[in-house]
């Protein structure tokens, strides 16, 4: 990238911002036009909410005449609260309808500090069942079921159809999280088609804000689900997608928050076709996501075989998904530690197999949990030391070599000579045993490390509600001001770690800059002086980025940060550059006196030049003797 191309992106840069600066609205405009979304958005949802109202009574009214030949007696009755409790979760089932309505994982505190966490109440969640009869359609939302063999982790909700002629369902709570459901239909089956196999099922929740830091937690809730092959997909978390079907056959679907999840699983898959949507939310409602699926699964309606589910209502913790596994009865590969995204193949493979080992070491340590961020990144950079050693002294060679290449370069000053300038400076690298391309390799072993933890800190629930120094929840932003209102591109307000994290980008940045400048020569180093600027206004966009993020991983960016520019600091302070200039002279002789030791690219192409104008000579001496003769 030469002069003129960098001048041309920071002048392009700057007409943006400029033009985005000049032509923001006023406060005044700001605030009329807030007015005016707000009273749009009032209205659209009042209408919204009267179209829904009047579709929920129709369909009432169709359920109830469609069911009345079967369960008229169900249709009627008092609404009973029943608990299944363990140390884990409380489940609350209604007797109407006879599904979980309210969901309480224990022992993890709240947005309010509370010391569990409600994942879903009966206004936040509805799941209902639907059959398909002869003559009338069966919702299991409509009908009011009678509980039997209940005890504190089991209960058996029925609703009667006639004499003989019923729907059961078995609840049973496992000893964590796992809730196991079977459902039969018992003396129905000539009220059924001899081709009904299938159920439908309706499931819609308000996936509730449980965290701090809204915009963060939202760009890490999403609606997940695992198909039948293997593979986990899921809709994008931060786009509007309504009636998004899923083309495979599914084990289960989740609808996740950062931190926890409700998720469905069914023993004989949920048909391909599914229907699935996720619609964000306004900051300030209280809820990130509105999801809803809609799927089929077999259904026996002789009652032979009974249709079962278990469903998971707990935390994201990618230990726990995993051994859960063998609480389910289904014998599936359920892989529900995906709903825990640790990145990419390779940056999954160094979360997965390094970071997690180390960080489960540590925590059962009990170590506080910004301790242990310190000691995972002092680990990585013991790690990594010998390359970035390495690479540090291949950059001290070619500062040492400055002086030399400037005075072997002088006749290639002219602009149309700047390419045999760089090959001439390309082969005493190699006759001094150089790699100029070792220089960027800090950064380029670092950055999969970075990127791995960017993936893996979010989504470390151990990190939620530790405190550390100044820091009150490692898992969310450590704001030092707040403020009521948004600002454009701060937000309501400004994180202490955010700003350590990009002064130490800083930092890191300028050890960087002098030890590239050091070792460029001629034009290359004026071009260093614009790439300058470039590089100090990237800390300042990270701000703008990264001000949302928890305070954990901006924790973790400061002190691997704060380590690297130490170890730079160290390593340019213990460098005798007088004995390694010696030891690359001691080389450059050797090298000169038997080419064929030069090592490299350009070694390769020395040889194949010194051939060519060997014989090139030969056929010279060639044509004179023939001239001669």
């Amino acid at each position: 990238m030469d002069k003129n191309t960098i001048t041309g992106f920071v002048l392009l840069a700057l007409v943006f911002i400029g033009f985005g600066w000049f032509n923001q609205p006023s406060q005044e405009q700001i605030d009329e036009a807030a007015r005016q979304d707000s009273i749009a958005k009032v209205a659209a949802a009042k209408k919204a909410s009267e179209k829904k109202l009047a579709e929920q009574q129709a369909r009432k009214e169709t359920v109830e005449a469609d069911s009345t030949a079967l369960f008229f007696t169900a249709l009627s009755g008092e609404a009973k609260d029943i608990v299944l409790s363990n140390e884990k979760v409380a489940l609350t089932l209604s007797t109407k309808g006879g599904t979980v309505k309210n969901a309480v994982v224990k022992n993890f505190k709240d947005i309010n500090g509370n010391g569990d966490v409600t994942l879903f109440n009966e206004k936040e969640q509805e799941l209902r069942f639907i059959f398909e009869g002869k003559e009338q359609n069966i919702y299991t939302s409509s009908l009011y079921f009678t509980p039997t063999a209940q005890t504190d982790t089991t209960v058996t909700l029925t609703a009667e159809a006639g004499e003989g002629k019923e729907l059961e369902i078995r609840y049973r709570l496992g000893e964590s999280y796992m809730l196991h459901v079977e459902m039969r239909m018992k003396g129905m089956k000539n009220h059924f088609s001899p081709s009904c196999k299938t159920m439908d099922i309706e499931w819609h929740e308000l996936c509730r804000q449980q965290e701090k830091g809204f915009t963060f937690e939202n760009q890490h809730s999403r609606l997940t689900w695992h198909d039948t092959e293997g593979d986990t997909d899921y809709l994008n978390e931060t786009n509007e997608k309504v009636d998004e079907p899923i083309e495979e056959a599914t084990d289960w679907i989740a609808f996740k928050n950062q931190f926890f999840s409700c998720v469905m699983i069914s023993r004989d898959n949920f048909k391909e076709g599914a229907l699935v949507s996720s619609v964000p939310q306004q900051k300030g409602s209280g809820y990130l996501k509105d999801y809803t699926a809609r799927m089929k699964t077999a259904f026996d309606p002789t009652g032979e075989k009974t249709s079962d589910f278990e469903f998971y209502f707990g935390p994201n913790d990618f230990r726990l998904l995993k051994d859960i596994q063998e609480e389910s009865a289904f014998g599936k590969d359920l892989e529900m530690e995906q709903l825990v995204y640790l990145g990419w193949p390779l940056f999954r493979i160094i979360n997965r197999w390094f970071t997690l080992y180390v960080f489960d070491w540590l925590t059962h340590m009990g170590i506080p949990m910004g301790i242990v961020i310190i000691l995972i990144t002092l680990i990585l950079k013991a790690i990594t030391y010998p390359m970035v050693r390495k690479s540090y002294m291949s950059s001290a060679k070619m500062r040492v070599l400055k002086p030399k290449l400037e005075e072997a370069t002088k006749k290639y000053d002219k602009p149309e000579d700047a390419m045999k300038k760089q090959q001439e400076m390309m082969m005493m690298y190699s006759r001094y045993g150089v790699s100029p391309m070792s220089g960027c390799l800090p950064m380029l072993i670092q950055m999969p490390i970075w990127i791995a933890m960017f993936n893996f800190v979010p989504n470390a629930i151990q990190l939620r509600g530790q405190s550390f120094l100044w820091i009150s929840d490692l898992s969310t932003y450590d704001p030092i001001i707040e403020w009521d209102t948004n600002l454009w591109l701060i937000g309501d307000h400004i994180s202490l770690t955010c700003i350590l994290f990009c002064v130490a980008n800083i930092v890191y940045s300028w050890f960087t800059m002098q030890q590239q400048r050091d070792q460029m020569v001629g034009q290359q180093a004026e071009q260093m002086k614009m790439m300058q600027w470039m590089m100090f206004l990237m800390p300042v966009m990270f701000f703008f980025i990264f001000n949302d993020y928890s305070a954990g991983l901006n924790f973790y960016y400061f002190i691997s940060l704060f380590f690297s520019a130490a170890i730079m600091f160290v390593l340019r302070k213990t460098t005798d550059e007088e004995k390694l200039l010696a030891k690359l002279e001691k080389r450059y002789k050797e090298i000169e006196a038997n080419p064929k030791k030069m090592s490299g690219l350009y070694g390769r192409l020395e040889e194949m030049q010194r051939k060519q104008q060997e014989m090139e000579r030969e056929r010279q001496e060639l044509r004179k003797r023939r001239m001669g003769k």
